[in-house]
C-alpha cells in the first residue's frame, strides 16, 4: 500500500462499517461498566480492559503500522510494557546510550532491581560487539536528540541469528516517515504524544508487532498493571491522526530547507539532519526512511547563545517536547545529554517556511 493510499483510507476507516443515522465523527465512551448478564465470554467487561474508542484508535494506528497496534498512556507507559511485559529476570537488554534518557533511566532504576541486565552503545556504532546473549535489543533511529541513524535491516537480521527480538523506537519519523516491521524490527513503539497527536494537547503512546505472542503478552500486561489510556484522550489523538501525513509532509519540507540554510549561517557551528548532503547518515536515511523528518540538531557557540537564539525567537517555543503544529526548541544539555552545551533540539512545526525562517534568522547570533 501507497502511502497516499494508507493516508486516504485512514479517514474513511469509520465510515467503513458505518450504519445509516450513526454519527461520522466517532463517539467517546467514558464507560468503565457495561452490560453483562449471564456469561461474560466475548464482550466487554471492565473499563480497564476494554473501551470502543480505544479500539477506534487501535484500529488506526493499526492501519498506519499494517500491523495490531496497543495504545498506553504515554509514550514511556509503552515502551514500560515491551520491558515488563517481555522481558524476565536474568534476560540482558540493549538500549541506545544516546536515546531518549528516560529509557535509559527507567533501565537503571527498575530493570536493574528486578535482576534485568541493561547495557548501552551509541546508535551509530550499535552493531559493534555483535546481539549474542541480548532477549531484546531496543533501537531508536533517528536517536533523540542526536539524530544518529542505525540500519534496521542490518541490525534487524543479526539480533535474530542471536535469537532475540529488535524493538525500534519510531517516535522521531512516525509510520509515515519510517516503517521499522517492514525492515524485519519484531515490535515498534512510539510516543503519539509528538507528530501524531500534533497538537501539545494529550499524552499518548502504543506498540505495534505482527507478532501475535507478544501482542497477546502486551495486552494481557496493561490489562493486569492498569497502565491504560483515557477515552477522551484516546479520541483527541484519533482526531489528531487524521491530519498527520498532512503535517509531517509540511513539517519535513520546511525543516529540509531550513536545514540547508542554517548550515550555511556563519553563527552555526554544526548542523545535523538526515537529509543535507554531507550529513553522516544521508545515504542510510534515504534508503530505510521516506523523508529525513522535521527535527533538526543544530549547535551555536554557547550555553547562553543557545538560549538567548530559543527564548528570542518570536515563533519558536522553549519547550522539552516536539512534534507540534508549532515550531519549538530546547537546549539539550540541560537534561544531560551528551550534546555541546549550545546544542539546540529544534521541532519544525506547520508554520509557513518563509515567515519562519525569517523569525529563526533574526534570533541567531550575528
Amino acid at each position: 500500500m501507497t502511502e497516499e493510499t494508507r493516508a486516504a483510507r485512514l479517514l474513511h476507516l469509520r465510515g467503513e462499517a458505518l450504519e445509516k443515522g450513526d454519527p461520522v465523527a466517532p463517539p467517546i465512551s467514558l464507560a468503565t461498566m457495561y452490560h453483562l448478564p449471564g456469561d461474560p465470554a466475548g464482550f466487554p467487561g471492565y473499563g480497564r480492559m476494554d473501551n470502543p474508542t480505544w479500539d477506534a484508535l487501535e484500529a488506526a494506528l493499526g492501519h498506519l503500522e499494517d500491523a495490531p497496534a496497543l495504545a498506553f498512556p504515554s509514550g514511556m507507559a509503552a515502551i514500560s510494557a515491551v520491558f515488563c511485559g517481555l522481558l524476565s529476570a536474568g534476560d540482558r537488554v540493549l538500549i541506545p546510550s544516546d536515546g531518549y534518557y528516560t529509557t535509559r533511566l527507567l533501565a537503571d532504576t527498575f530493570l536493574a532491581r528486578w535482576g534485568i541486565e541493561a547495557e548501552t552503545r551509541p546508535t551509530a556504532d550499535f552493531s559493534a560487539g555483535g546481539f549474542e546473549g541480548f532477549a531484546l535489543v531496543f533501537a531508536e533511529t533517528p536517536s533523540n536528540p542526536g539524530l544518529d541513524l542505525l540500519d534496521i535491516a542490518e541490525v534487524a537480521g543479526a539480533v535474530h541469528e542471536a535469537g532475540g527480538r529488535l524493538v525500534v523506537d519510531n517516535t522521531t519519523m512516525t509510520p509515515f516517515g519510517q516503517r521499522p516491521l517492514e525492515l524485519g524490527a519484531d515490535i515498534v513503539v512510539a510516543a503519539d504524544t509528538k507528530a501524531p497527536n500534533g497538537h501539545s494537547d494529550v499524552l499518548m503512546g502504543h506498540v505495534a508487532s505482527r507478532d501475535a505472542e507478544v501482542m497477546a503478552s502486551l495486552r494481557d500486561w496493561r490489562k493486569l498493571a492498569g497502565g491504560i489510556p483515557g477515552p477522551f484522550e484516546a479520541w483527541l489523538c484519533l482526531r489528531g491522526l487524521e491530519t498527520l501525513e498532512l503535517r509531517f509532509a509540511r513539517m519535513c519540507e520546511t525543516a529540509a530547507l531550513i536545514a540547508a540554510r542554517l548550515a550555511e549561517h556563519g553563527a552555526v557551528r554544526r548542523v545535523r539532519y538526515p537529509g543535507l548532503p554531507g550529513d553522516p547518515a544521508r545515504n542510510l536515511a534515504a534508503r530505510q526512511m521516506s523523508a529525513p523528518g522535521f527535527l533538526i540538531g543544530l549547535t551555536l557557540e554557547s550555553e547562553a547563545a543557545a538560549e538567548t537564539f530559543i527564548n528570542g525567537c518570536a515563533m519558536l517555543t522553549p519547550a522539552t517536547s516536539f512534534g507540534g503544529v508549532h515550531s519549538s526548541a530546547e537546549r539539550r544539555a540541560r537534561w544531560g545529554d551528551a550534546v555541546p552545551p549550545g546544542f539546540v533540539r529544534l521541532s519544525i512545526g506547520c508554520e509557513p517556511a518563509e515567515p519562519l525562517w525569517q523569525a529563526l534568522e533574526a534570533a541567531l547570533p550575528r
